[in-house]
């Protein structure tokens, strides 16, 4: 029977499975961070797009505001421990690639890190963003694209 609730509990219902992403984004000093997302969707075929929703008090979108590139990065089911670590900490108090001994090489744009162990890395430049409430809706144009055929797509399952 259909009847009216409250948003965490709907939202609850038909939170999992999800599939997450990571993003990668250059810090003021030059170095990088990792953030663990839930909120992107692709945005266009021609031109390849994502959109990446990122939370005005995370800081990853400080860093996004200072540079306007990033890697979205779909993570292989080795990768759990790193999604953990880069969702729960933030870039302001630690390094993640070190702190998550992640594993990468310097992509094709900007030299922005390609991570080694997941399934696909896209490489994209901010183009335009929008305000979403709290949220702002980062739109990447992919320059780049790398792939892992050897991985697993991470999908997360658990309900708590």
């Amino acid at each position: 029977m259909m009847q009216i609730s409250d948003l965490p509990a709907s939202y609850a219902a038909i939170h999992l499975p999800a599939k997450v992403a990571l993003a990668v984004t250059v810090k003021p000093d030059g170095q990088y961070n990792l953030i663990t997302i839930e909120w992107f969707m692709r945005t266009s075929i021609q031109p390849p797009m994502f959109a990446i929703s990122i939370g005005h008090s995370r800081y990853s979108h400080d860093c996004l505001e200072e540079n306007r590139y990033f890697n979205l990065v779909f993570p292989s089911m080795e990768q759990k421990d790193l999604l953990s670590l880069c969702g729960s900490n933030s870039g302001r108090d630690m390094d993640k690639f070190s702190a998550g001994d992640v594993q990468s090489f310097p992509g094709k744009l900007h030299k922005l890190p390609v991570l080694k162990d997941a399934v696909a890395n896209f490489e994209c430049e901010v183009v335009s963003q929008v305000r979403s409430g709290d949220h702002t809706i980062y739109v990447g144009q992919v320059h780049y694209c790398w792939q892992n055929v050897d991985k697993e797509l991470f999908f997360y399952l658990e309900r708590k």
